[in-house]
């Protein structure tokens, strides 16, 4: 019995969210691949990749700044993944650690995130050491994620000149279009069907979507 209970799940294959083991590659302060697998790190909330901030009269890439703030500290790390979830783009939701160290408790300790609170408390004190103290995203002005991406769901054909990557769903998949390729004018971005906008193809790929062919 036990050996045609295993023939089964070899048949069907290990489950979608399967926790991942392996070497990180950061794609950004909330998204890494482990060991060859995307995972959206569980309970926090970064700045998007071409997102804003702003401190002393500068402004720079937050996204890019975060994300290679987080590279340093983790990245070729060997990391151990306790999957919670998959989302909507077919990522692992996991809790991932490197040497018994939380990545995500780290990251928002760090003041690199937030806690994202609409899925989980258990970042909570930490993002409010990292206000106390002033850390990372606490000293400069940035609005939230979520109300960054509110901004890009707009009816507004280009929301952001910045940001003119359409993200289109349909029956061939999750596919971006930049400005000048074929489909481009024709393709309607509609935030309720989960479509949206993108700055960068980096961000765009990241998210999930693969790039229109022509």
């Amino acid at each position: 019995m036990l050996r045609f209970i295993a023939l089964i799940f070899v048949l069907l294959g290990a489950p979608a969210f399967a926790a991942p083991n392996g070497t990180v590659r950061v794609i950004d302060a909330d998204t890494i691949d482990v060991g060859g697998t995307r995972v959206r790190l569980f309970g926090i909330d970064a700045p998007e990749m071409g997102q804003p901030c702003a401190a002393d009269g500068r402004q720079w890439d937050c996204g890019a700044w975060t994300r290679d703030a987080v590279a340093n500290a983790f990245e070729g790390a060997y990391a151990r993944c306790q999957s919670r979830d998959t989302d909507r783009y077919g990522r692992v939701v996991a809790q991932c650690s490197v040497d018994g160290r939380d990545i995500g408790q780290a990251i928002v300790r760090s003041g690199l995130a937030w806690a994202y609170r609409r899925y989980s408390e258990t970042y909570d004190l930490d993002e409010k050491a990292a206000a106390v103290a002033g850390r990372g995203l606490w000293a400069v002005e940035i609005q939230l994620p979520s109300d960054y991406r509110a901004a890009q769901f707009s009816d507004d054909p280009v929301p952001n000149q910045n940001c003119a990557i359409k993200g289109n769903i349909s029956s061939g998949g999750r596919i971006y279009h930049v400005p000048g390729q074929d489909h481009y004018s024709r393709t309607r971005i509609n935030p309720n069907t989960g479509e949206r906008w993108f700055c960068s193809r980096a961000e765009a790929e990241a998210a999930g979507w693969r790039a229109a062919r022509r």
